[in-house]
């Protein structure tokens, strides 16, 4: 069974070739997803491994968590699954001119 890794702290040079290569020094790499910016479409510093079994992706935490990588310290660690409810959203404006209320006297 296969396993998620988040992997975080990257340079923004990494490709996803680049983090590929790293992985699969500690076994076989199912997919590698490099989060880019949309905006601007450069990487946004992390993104997600998937390894093709528990040992693997077991022995590249082990090996990769904590350590420096194209200058930067690594944070790998097992990917938990998105919380569901409630993304995006944001504040609401008030219509009210000066946030004053708009009955008359």
């Amino acid at each position: 069974m296969s396993t998620k890794l988040f992997v975080g702290n990257l340079s923004y040079s990494v490709t996803e070739n680049d983090l590929e290569d790293l992985f699969a020094q500690h076994g076989s790499v199912r997919e590698v997803n490099l989060i880019l910016d949309r905006a601007t479409n450069r990487s946004r510093g992390f993104g997600f491994v998937t390894m093709d079994d528990r040992q693997s992706a077991d022995a590249a935490v082990e090996a990769l968590n904590g350590t420096e990588w194209e200058g930067r310290t690594l944070t790998v660690n097992e990917a938990r699954p998105r919380e569901s409810g409630g993304g995006g959203g944001g504040g609401g404006r008030d219509s009210r001119p000066n946030n004053k209320s708009s009955r008359r006297f």
